[in-house]
């Protein structure tokens, strides 16, 4: 029987391209116009942040004033639309107090305090905007701790409105690291009873968790890999959540995230100095002696290039990586950094870039030219993470025929197959325990296979053949929406 199209509403706090912070933009900025090409209606949500550049969109005012509970007071907000062709019909939510900020969460000094408010805030009003708009959605998928009270509302407050009355929820878990736990003062201002605030509900460790009521309350839970899924039901991983995730294990499932093939096309991006793909490689070579004169390393095409776009951080396996950097210079191989994150790692990186400037260039920012002609001018991209829910740095790096190093942990461990020179089977290099002898032994391992030019093309062109677009993730999330039923609360 053919499955029916659906109305599906996305509930995220951030959206390329009008927000972004990190991957879950990318995500929730492709997977709508996937499923809308599937013949669904998507509709997404998310504030109306400072950062959005108005001027670029023309955004028409929907819901000109409505009130909002915070507590015992009401609030005032407003809901613009905007159409995008061939995409969703994406709604943001104003409240300037709240959103009219320079970033979207926090300064470099710590979260907002009050993003409890903020998202409580954010979160009402996206039921109220679909009740105003009397928009009756068969589906609200919800992503990350920003919009975990969603769910909780659809079972709770909003339980006999007839607008929800079918409405399933699914809510993923872009990174489970990523609470949203606030003092318990915060729940009276949700509008949800204190019965709320116990073990089998939102209380955790004495806080009010905005993840794990949607943990609890959502019909069906997805993450962003399979391994993940798995991994984040173990002490090691569970970021205390392990026991509700185990708990929810037969509704809990992990679907790799995809990439847009033609945003990440080497044969057509006009970032980079000159064309290739999988049937014509001569292109690859231009870009990596372009990468190498672009960052005044010395111009051999025989010298492994690895590359790296990463956050600065121990997560990213920066601390496996830091021991590892005074063998690799030695090893001769070049290295272009790209990224930002912990002083720490600033200052070890500034300092190792001024004694070995002719292997190493560090560039301690974001710039998306750059990142691309990394991704095209690599031989070798470094993805060394203590953990990775999905990644893209992988995914992208095969469309640009660069052959990923990565730890066997989360999406990494679902998306790249250890090279094997016997068969010539596999896409990358994989190590298994977070140690940077680990680490290092695969690093030679891929030495050892670039000094074979033959053997170095056929597994780059392995790699660039792998299809990890969009299309695929998003009929495995159809499908998951057609099977998705409404559930009790029995936790």
């Amino acid at each position: 029987m053919p499955s029916k199209n659906m109305k599906i509403v996305f509930v995220t706090p951030e959206m390329a391209p009008f927000a972004k912070t990190g991957g879950l933009a990318d995500v929730t900025g492709t997977l709508p116009r996937e499923l809308r090409r599937l013949g669904n209606e998507v509709f997404c949500f998310l504030p109306k942040y400072k950062k959005i550049d108005v001027s670029r969109w023309p955004l028409k005012v929907e819901v000109d004033r409505f009130r909002i509970p915070m507590g015992s007071e009401m609030e005032l907000g407003r809901v613009y639309s905007y159409n995008d062709p061939g995409g969703a019909r994406v709604f943001l939510i104003d409240q300037p107090e709240y959103f009219s900020r320079d970033e979207l969460y926090g300064t470099p000094l710590g979260d907002y305090p009050d993003n409890d408010r903020r998202f409580i805030f954010f979160q009402r009003s996206v039921l109220e905007a679909l009740k105003a708009l009397r928009l009756k959605p068969d589906v609200l998928h919800c992503h990350d701790w920003q919009t975990g009270l969603v769910p909780v509302y659809l079972k709770t407050l909003y339980a006999r409105d007839s607008l929800f009355l079918k409405t399933k929820t699914v809510f993923t878990i872009h990174n489970l690291a990523y609470q949203g736990n606030f003092p318990p003062d915060s729940l009276p201002l949700t509008g949800l009873s204190w019965d709320e605030f116990r073990l089998e509900r939102l209380e955790f460790y004495g806080k009010v968790s905005f993840l794990k009521g949607g943990l609890v309350y959502s019909d069906k839970l997805t993450t962003v890999s399979p391994r993940y899924a798995l991994e984040t039901q173990s002490k090691e991983y569970g970021c205390g959540m392990e026991g509700v995730l185990q708990f929810r294990r037969e509704d809990y499932v992990g679907i790799i995230n995809g990439i847009d093939p033609e945003e990440w096309n080497p044969e057509k991006d006009p970032e980079l100095p000159a064309p290739f793909s999988a049937r014509d490689l001569k292109g690859k070579a231009a870009n990596k002696a372009g990468l190498q004169q672009e960052n005044h390393l010395k111009a051999e095409a025989r010298t492994p290039l690895f590359g790296m776009i990463t956050r600065l951080a121990d997560q990213k396996g920066l601390d496996l990586l830091a021991p590892a950097m005074e063998p690799l210079m030695k090893l001769g191989i070049q290295l272009v950094l790209l990224g930002t994150g912990e002083e720490k790692y600033h200052e070890l990186f500034r300092n190792l870039a001024k004694k070995y400037p002719s292997q190493l260039a560090v560039h301690l920012k974001f710039d998306a030219r750059l990142a691309k002609q990394i991704y095209a001018g690599s031989d070798i991209f470094l993805m060394p993470s203590r953990y990775e829910p999905c990644g893209l740095g992988q995914l992208i790096s095969f469309r640009y025929g660069t052959v990923p190093l990565v730890r066997e942990t989360g999406g990494l461990a679902d998306t790249v197959v250890n090279f094997d020179s016997q068969s010539g089977g596999g896409n990358g290099f994989v190590f298994k325990e977070y140690e940077t002898k680990a680490f290092l032994e695969a690093v030679d391992r891929a030495l050892r296979a670039y000094e074979d030019p033959k053997v170095w093309t056929q597994l780059v062109k392995n790699g660039m053949k792998c299809d990890f677009s969009w299309q695929a993730s998003a009929k495995q999330y159809a499908e998951l929406y057609q099977k998705t039923e409404r559930r009790p609360v029995t936790v």
